[in-house]
């Protein structure tokens, strides 16, 4: 496995960050995926480990803050964000890694989710999209689909599901990725472009629940069927897929269109993570299945100027105007007097 030196020349791998707590997640999970992409993401980035920070909510994602050896904080259901902004804040240093799940952050927590978003707030945000309430035992989530059975739906969830990429991207966030979790190497390497991006980075992974949504993401994620129901992005390369890559995509008027290649890429269009104008990006994460395959990899990298740049600077900027160098001048300033 590939290592990597820390700024303080110390060489880490993927045990450095095992904790010493038994993984407790049901056999077959996809959560474990992510824990071991995590892990080896982490070995793989240049920062001193005591400035690694994982933060969670509630949820069987949640429990991924014990089993990564980090300072960790289990906040409380829906308001790891929150927590996570005011840690970066507090220590511009840490590298702050939320996680949750698609309950815990597009329910309870979508206002955090949504003004981290727009604010730009250096954290990054990896939500393990199960469509479902796992840990609550199978109630409907915000991105259940229409039709599932659930134990809040018997008769099949009759509400419209929230498309994560189109929520992320509609609320400012320069960064947004999607992965399936039985792809190792592309999980990884989101993990570390979302590491090196300045700015809210939101990565959804495509997450198998194997007790209440068993195959939720099969026609995706399966063998059989996902070289034409996924689009690999890559930033300045065609978007082509399918067997061979023979299918791509072009526009008509302000459409997507799928066609199929004949000689080279022809109309096909190239992706461009970094530009600014999100509409191509909205187009691209909002495809689904069967008109369209799933976008995955990058599909939103912009960069702007974060939200800790921009707070730190006003406080800089609020220094220099007073005269007040501590809160106690403050207190002292003015009529004051005292009690015996």
């Amino acid at each position: 496995m590939q290592t990597d030196v820390t700024e303080n020349n110390t060489v880490l791998t993927r045990k450095d960050f095992v904790s010493d707590q038994a993984v407790r997640w049901c056999p077959g999970c996809g959560d474990f995926m992510i824990l071991a992409n995590m892990q080896k993401a982490f070995a793989n980035m240049n920062h001193k480990k005591e400035h690694f920070l994982s933060v969670s909510g509630i949820g069987c994602s949640s429990r991924i803050t014990y089993y990564l050896d980090t300072y960790g904080i289990h906040s409380i259901h829906g308001r790891a964000i929150a927590v996570a902004t005011g840690a970066k804040l507090a220590n511009p240093e840490l590298n702050v890694w939320v996680f949750t799940g698609d309950g815990d952050c597009m329910a309870i927590g979508g206002n955090h989710f949504i003004h981290a978003c727009r604010r730009n707030a250096d954290i990054n945000i990896i939500i393990f999209n199960n469509k479902i309430y796992g840990m609550t035992k199978g109630q409907s989530s915000p991105t259940t689909p229409v039709g599932l059975k659930t134990k809040t739906a018997p008769e099949g969830s009759y509400e419209i599901p929230f498309n994560i990429g189109e929520v992320a991207i509609g609320a400012g966030a320069t960064f947004f990725a999607r992965v399936p979790d039985n792809d190792h190497a592309l999980m990884e390497d989101v993990m570390m472009q979302a590491y090196h991006h300045k700015g809210t980075s939101v990565i959804e992974v495509l997450q198998n629940c194997v007790i209440f949504t068993d195959g939720i993401h099969d026609q995706i994620t399966g063998r059989d069927t996902r070289s034409d129901n996924q689009l690999i992005l890559e930033h300045g390369k065609p978007m082509v897929f399918g067997s061979e890559n023979k299918m791509g995509l072009r526009v008509d008027g302000m459409r997507l269109l799928k066609h199929e290649l004949e000689n080279g890429t022809g109309q096909t269009l190239e992706h461009d993570a970094a530009e600014t104008d999100s509409q191509m990006h909205l187009a691209l994460a909002k495809m689904q299945l069967p008109e369209f395959p799933v976008a995955m990899g990058v599909i939103r990298k912009v960069e702007i100027n974060t939200y800790s740049e921009s707070v730190h600077q006003a406080i800089a900027s609020a220094k220099k105007r007073t005269s007040f160098k501590s809160v106690k001048d403050l207190f002292l300033s003015g009529n004051t007097w005292e009690i015996e």
